[in-house]
């Protein structure tokens, strides 16, 4: 994402969560979310305020709303995917389970039903004669079979994480 492509985001509004483009990094996120925060703290201050201080309103209201959606549908997201990077680099089942407070065979879930709509984002674009997005029949296969070792295993054949 470009300075372009910034200097946009910084100027749309927001209503909805919908209304993110696909891909806007989490920091862009957090930071709009943390201006029109700050303007609705601002609705709190004394009218007497000595320092200019712009108040809050609905949309404020609205597009902090919209915006922790945004945030929270990109974090959970990005769960499998990083489940898959944790086990490609080594760590084991009961690792990538702990750091997100699960257990293993919950966490293999989140594996598999992140990487079946990967594999369904991948077929739906090639049907329609896009670049194929997701997981193509081999990645899907290797995501799959990270999910076979012990709960105690590295997925990779790496040495183990030292979380």
């Amino acid at each position: 994402m470009g300075t372009d492509a910034y200097k946009h985001w910084q100027e749309l509004q927001v209503c909805r969560p919908g209304d993110v483009p696909p891909a806007t990094p989490l920091t862009w996120l957090a930071e709009k979310h943390q201006e029109h925060a700050d303007r609705l703290t601002n609705r709190l201050l004394p009218a007497e305020f000595r320092h200019e201080a712009e108040r809050g309103t609905a949309d404020d209201a609205l597009a902090v709303l919209a915006l922790r959606e945004a945030i929270r549908r990109e974090a959970e997201y990005g769960r499998g995917a990083h489940v898959r990077d944790a086990l490609q680099l080594g760590a084991t089942w009961n690792q990538a389970a702990a750091a997100l407070d699960l257990t293993p065979d919950e966490a293999r879930r989140l594996l598999r039903v992140w990487a079946e709509g990967q594999r369904h984002l991948y077929t739906a674009s090639e049907e329609r004669g896009e670049q194929p997005l997701g997981l193509s029949a081999e990645q899907y296969a290797a995501v799959l079979a990270l999910a076979d070792p012990a709960d105690d295993e590295p997925a990779s054949g790496q040495s183990e994480a030292g979380c």
